[in-house]
Order: C-alpha cells, then sequence, then structure tokens
C-alpha cells in the first residue's frame, strides 16, 4: 500500500465517481482504476459497490475511509514539519513569554522574523514565568522566554537579553525622600507584587532572602497578575513594588 493508492482512494470516495477524481488528480481514468483495483485484491477486500455507472462505498470501504484520511493527515504533517526545517521556506512557531517579555521585548524581534521569513507562522502565548517553563516541557509551545530563573532539569536555558528590577514607589511615599532604603523599611512598607509564579516575584523573593528577610515579612497589600496593574496601583500610592526597568521608564520621575 502506498500514499498514492490511499490519496486515490480518498479522491474516488469522497466524489464517488472514478472519472472526476482523475481528473480532479490529473491522472488517466485507467491509472485511477488500477489503483482501486490493486487495494481490493492485494487486502482482498471489496471496497467499492459497481452501480451502474455510479460507484458506493462498502462497509469495509467506510471503514478504510477513516484510516485512510488519518494516515494522509499524518504524512502531511510529516511534510510540514521537514518543510520548516528546510531552510524555513514554511512553516510555523509556537512561542510562549511572560508578560515582560512578550509586551515589552519579544513584539519587535517577532516582527524582524516575520520580515526575514515572512512564511514562517508566528504564534505566541503570554503566562507568567512558571506557566511559560510548564508549557514548553508539555511541548504545547516551541520556545519560551521568560526573565525568572527555571529550575526543571529538562529544559535547556539560554541568556538572550539583559534587564533589571526596579524599586518603585509613589512620589508621595516615604521613600521618595530617602537617599537609601534599609532592610527594616522593607518590611515596614506595603507592597503591591505580581502574582506567584511569575519571575518579578521570584527574583523579588530571592533579593530579600539575602538581606535575611522572607515574603511572610513583608507586607503585602496587592497581589496582581500584570505589570501595568501593578504598577496602576503603585502610582496611585499602594504600596511599594519592584518592576522590570523597561515597564517602570516611562513612569519614573528623575
Amino acid at each position: 500500500m502506498t500514499l498514492e493508492q490511499l490519496r486515490i482512494f480518498v479522491a474516488v470516495a469522497e466524489r464517488q465517481h472514478v472519472t472526476r477524481a482523475a481528473q480532479d488528480l490529473n491522472l488517466t481514468q485507467s491509472a485511477t482504476s488500477a489503483a482501486i483495483a490493486a487495494l481490493e485484491a492485494r487486502y482482498a477486500t471489496k471496497l467499492f459497490d459497481r452501480i451502474g455507472r455510479r460507484i458506493e462505498l462498502t462497509d469495509a470501504g467506510r471503514l478504510f475511509l477513516v484510516e485512510a484520511r488519518a494516515v494522509l493527515a499524518q504524512a502531511a504533517a510529516a511534510e510540514a514539519a521537514l518543510d520548516s526545517l528546510a531552510g524555513l521556506k514554511r512553516g510555523s512557531l509556537a512561542l510562549a513569554a511572560s508578560q515582560t517579555v512578550a509586551n515589552y521585548w519579544l513584539p519587535s524581534r517577532m516582527y524582524r522574523f516575520h520580515k526575514t521569513h515572512p512564511a514562517i507562522g508566528l504564534h505566541l502565548v503570554i503566562g507568567n514565568t512558571e506557566q511559560v517553563a510548564a508549557w514548553v516541557n508539555d511541548i504545547t509551545v516551541d520556545l519560551g522566554f521568560v526573565e525568572g530563573e527555571i529550575s526543571n532539569p529538562a529544559l535547556s536555558v539560554t541568556p538572550v537579553a539583559e534587564d533589571r528590577l526596579v524599586l518603585i514607589a509613589n512620589a508621595r511615599h516615604p521613600w521618595a525622600a530617602h537617599k537609601k532604603i534599609k532592610p527594616a523599611d522593607l518590611v515596614a512598607t506595603e507592597w503591591v507584587l505580581r502574582e506567584k509564579g511569575s519571575g518579578t516575584r521570584a527574583i523579588f523573593e530571592a533579593a530579600i532572602a539575602n538581606l535575611g528577610l522572607a515574603l511572610k515579612d513583608c507586607r503585602i497589600a496587592l497581589e496582581l497578575p500584570s505589570n501595568e496593574a501593578v504598577l496602576a496601583a503603585v502610582r496611585d500610592g499602594a504600596g511599594a513594588t519592584i518592576l522590570s526597568e523597561v515597564v517602570a521608564a516611562p513612569a519614573i520621575e528623575f
């Protein structure tokens, strides 16, 4: 059994007509009929009933049609996978990124990639660092971009850019008049933080741990699921936070 025989069988089954299938496949009627006859002879199974000038699938033919379509779909997927590797001429790339990366760093690079490889489809989903790592691990996406630490030994991690986190607060916050923030100040103020699982939050926890503090020592006023929400709350005086400098820069008064 060959893929060509399967394609011919499916074409004939869908059209219920040998001549029309042959025309659509750019084959002769005799070659099309021969392919069907070869399948029936090889497996000693009748696939079509000939009714006058019409043909209809037998029960065996209907069952075989389901399997034939599945095999052809798998073959098409395999071809697409190979094509995507052949000089990046066509294919698709599923990406995932944590919020800071997805909103501020990745879009321009996706656009440049598109300009260079316009036939490659790009698809992006956004989550926090923990979610992106899980999607990559589950092969839900091909590539993930995060700003937090990844501890999964099954994943390969390569640095591609640098950013830094900055401590920010409302201009009316007591810290605005301080030139230096002490560890004791960190537990005396209220905080607006990203949700658990975000890279920004994980880095914050690691930073205060280096000072001998834990998150439970801090007064958490709000936990919010996006950088923009955190920034808006801090701007309105909800507390202090740490955010990517890229995110915070437009709101910082120098």
